[in-house]
């Protein structure tokens, strides 16, 4: 599965993101023994898509950043192996694209930035201290500032860090240790795994993002990363 938006740095627009939740939902039916997921062009993912603010609501941007989550958990629930393949950088709902797969492999040049709280955002906070612990989570999302792939892994938010010209080795591998396991056993194996509460994690982005003025505060925020050229 592959974000096909180089121009864009593969921005999560809307409709983006209901191709990638629909993607993912097929894949549920299909059965795979691994889904991999991975951005075409320079970067991974630039996030969440900021354009066209001025004619989007406060009730428009949170249903997106509903979709998102929607999409993030179907991820991280999947009851197959999942992969994200990650070169360049990966910028906030990009970076939770990441954080919610099994096998998280990065390039050595690859970066992690998750800022939603600059904006008033609470997503994918509970996934993001499972991998990394709640200290660390607090630290990344408080402080908003980049990982490289070293901290990353380090940290636990990589599992791997891997030249692109070893992925399909290292997949390949990945995909048959998935088969061994009986495809009746995977759903509740992940399901034990994941330890996590989907309503309450919905429940938090919901009343993070229901605070009027949804649109003024994401725009304040993309004014300042344009100004600072970030």
């Amino acid at each position: 599965m592959t974000m096909r938006r180089p121009e864009k740095h593969n921005a999560l627009s809307a409709p983006m993101v209901e191709a990638l939740l629909a993607a993912v939902e097929e894949e549920y039916r299909r059965e795979p023994d691994l889904l991999v997921i991975r951005g075409a062009g320079p970067s991974f993912s630039a996030g969440f898509d900021i354009g066209g603010l001025d004619a989007q609501s406060d009730g428009d941007l949170l249903r997106r950043f509903i979709r998102i989550e929607q999409l993030l958990q179907a991820l991280h629930e999947a009851p197959f192996e999942t992969a994200a393949l990650v070169h360049g950088s990966a910028v906030g709902a990009g970076a939770d694209i990441v954080c919610a797969c099994t096998h998280r492999i990065g390039t050595p040049d690859s970066t992690f930035r998750m800022p939603g709280l600059a904006f008033g955002i609470v997503l994918g906070t509970r996934r993001l201290a499972t991998r990394v612990g709640r200290d660390a989570a607090e630290t990344i999302q408080v402080g908003g500032r980049a990982m490289n792939a070293t901290d990353a892994h380090r940290l636990g938010f990589l599992t791997e860090v891997i030249a692109p010209a070893d992925w399909d080795t290292r997949l390949a591998e990945i995909a048959e240790r998935a088969r061994r396991v009986p495809v009746s056993a995977r759903a509740v194996f992940r399901d034990a795994l994941s330890g996590h509460d989907r309503d309450a994690d919905l429940a938090g982005l919901v009343r993070s993002a229901a605070v009027p003025g949804l649109v003024d505060r994401v725009g304040h925020y993309a004014r300042g990363r344009l100004s600072s050229g970030q």
